[in-house]
């Protein structure tokens, strides 16, 4: 089945949400409902636009709802986040390969940030302070208030967080020197990441580096490794072909800063 989006002003006289959408989209009631649960469908009340989750939801004149379905996006089981720590006012996660950060307009059950939502027992909110690309895994977290999400945007706006990601790259880095920084430009933007190098597998042609980011680019240490001739092993996008089962190397480890809350330095590992 190709994608479909369909749009929708409310219904008069009233009707429930799912009645008008199975009706416009030819969907059966139950594919609609599956749909709303997974975050593929929207309604725009009062100028904002949100997930509508709920079926029986009784669209007024003045709403405006929209589905986004795609089939083959919707039948996927996400792989499983796991909890790393719980710190009330956020929380800290491995998010595994494969999981996005946060959804699309065409749903939200691959997403870290919903999966999230759903784990606590009585809910919270949930607010995504900073990105992990979907093939890379690794340590991210995720504000549980307004106030927290602003309290960590401010600082990773100012560098005050530390990220580390081990990598292995193609090629033998090593003769670049142990040590290096890649300065190139991306998107017209400075970016710098710096690494240093852990191992070299001659046997495989491998190089496993740590990896800190200075500024954050879309892709930056994809693309910038990718620059320099020594492309991420296994990435889909930058990789120059190279292939690899394990899927994309790249995780981030380690997120290094002090608490907001509690003014102690801390630090999340894997």
């Amino acid at each position: 089945m190709e994608k479909i989006i369909y749009k929708t002003a409310g219904t008069n006289p009233p009707s429930q949400a799912a009645d008008v959408l199975a009706l416009g989209t030819g969907l059966s009631k139950s594919r609609i409902k599956d749909a709303m649960i997974k975050g593929a469908v929207w309604i725009k009340r009062k100028g904002s636009m949100k997930r509508l989750r709920k079926a029986t939801t009784v669209l007024s004149p003045h709403d405006h709802v929209e589905i986004h379905y795609d089939e083959k996006l919707l039948s996927i089981k996400p792989p499983e986040p796991k909890l790393v720590s719980d710190q009330g006012y956020y929380s800290v996660w491995f998010k595994p390969s494969g999981l996005m950060a946060q959804g699309t307009m065409f749903g939200d059950h691959c997403s870290l940030l919903r999966l999230a939502e759903l784990h606590f027992q009585v809910q919270r909110q949930v607010f995504l302070v900073h990105r992990l690309d979907r093939e890379a895994d690794g340590i991210m977290i995720i504000a549980h208030s307004k106030e927290s999400a602003a309290r960590f945007s401010e600082l990773f706006q100012k560098k005050l967080i530390t990220k580390e990601y081990r990598v292995e790259v193609l090629g033998d880095l090593v003769t670049q020197g142990n040590k290096g920084v890649i300065k190139q430009p991306l998107d017209n933007k400075e970016a710098v990441t710096e690494y240093e190098v852990i191992s070299y597998d001659p046997q495989q042609n491998r190089t496993l580096v740590s990896a800190f980011i200075r500024t954050g680019r879309l892709h930056q240490i994809r693309r910038h490794f990718e620059m320099i001739g020594f492309p991420v092993m296994g990435d889909p996008k930058y990789g120059r072909g190279n292939k690899n089962k394990e899927g994309m190397k790249l995780t981030a480890v380690s997120l290094r800063f002090q608490c907001p809350y509690s003014k102690q330095e801390v630090l999340f590992t894997i």
